[in-house]
C-alpha cells in the first residue's frame, strides 16, 4: 500500500473482525479495540482483553494482523495491553443492540452500581422483563453470567457489567 490509511478506515476495516466467542460482536464494538496508530507505513493496534486471562487473546490479536494485511497494511504489529483497563462500559450502543439480538443481556451501566445485589436480575433479553434470577455467576466464560427468567421460561446469559 503505497498511502497511509487514515485511522478511520483502520477502525471500518477493524469492524469486520468478528469477536470468536459471540460472532455478532466486532472487536471494535467490543471495545478492545483501544488504540490505532498510524506512523508512516507502519499501523499499530493496541488490543486490551475483557480478562486478563481471556483464552481468546491471541485469536484476535492474529485476525487483527491478518485483516489489515489483507487490506494491504504490510507493517501491522498488534500488542496486547493492560495500560488501558477494559470495561463494560467500552461496549459500543451498536455492540449492545448486537448482544441482545444474539439473546445475550447487555451490561447495565457499571455507573449505577452501589450494591453488588443489582447483578441478582439482569433484562431478560427475549422479553425484556426483569422477573428474572442469576442463576450462576459463572457461564461459559468468564464475561458471562447464567440467569432465568421466569415470564419467558428461558435461560439466558448476561454479559457481566466491569
Amino acid at each position: 500500500m503505497t498511502n497511509s490509511p487514515s485511522i478511520k478506515q483502520v477502525y471500518e476495516w477493524l469492524e469486520e473482525v468478528k469477536d470468536p466467542e459471540i460472532p455478532v460482536l466486532s472487536l471494535v464494538d467490543l471495545g478492545v479495540i483501544t488504540e490505532v496508530e498510524i506512523k508512516g507505513d507502519t499501523v499499530k493496534i493496541e488490543l486490551t482483553p475483557t480478562f486478563a486471562g481471556c483464552p481468546a487473546m491471541d485469536i484476535m490479536r492474529n485476525e487483527v494482523i491478518e485483516k489489515l494485511k489483507n487490506k494491504g497494511i504490510q507493517n501491522v504489529t498488534a500488542t496486547i495491553s493492560f495500560r488501558i483497563p477494559w470495561s463494560s462500559e467500552l461496549i459500543s450502543e451498536k455492540g449492545k443492540k448486537a448482544l441482545k439480538q444474539y439473546g445475550l443481556a447487555p451490561p447495565p451501566s457499571n455507573k449505577i452500581f452501589t450494591e453488588l445485589e443489582i447483578l441478582e436480575n439482569a433484562i431478560c433479553p427475549r422479553c425484556d422483563n426483569t422477573h428474572t434470577e442469576m442463576k450462576s455467576p459463572f457461564g461459559p466464560t468468564l464475561c458471562r453470567s447464567l440467569y432465568y427468567c421466569f415470564d419467558c421460561k428461558e435461560a439466558f446469559e448476561q454479559f457481566k457489567p466491569l
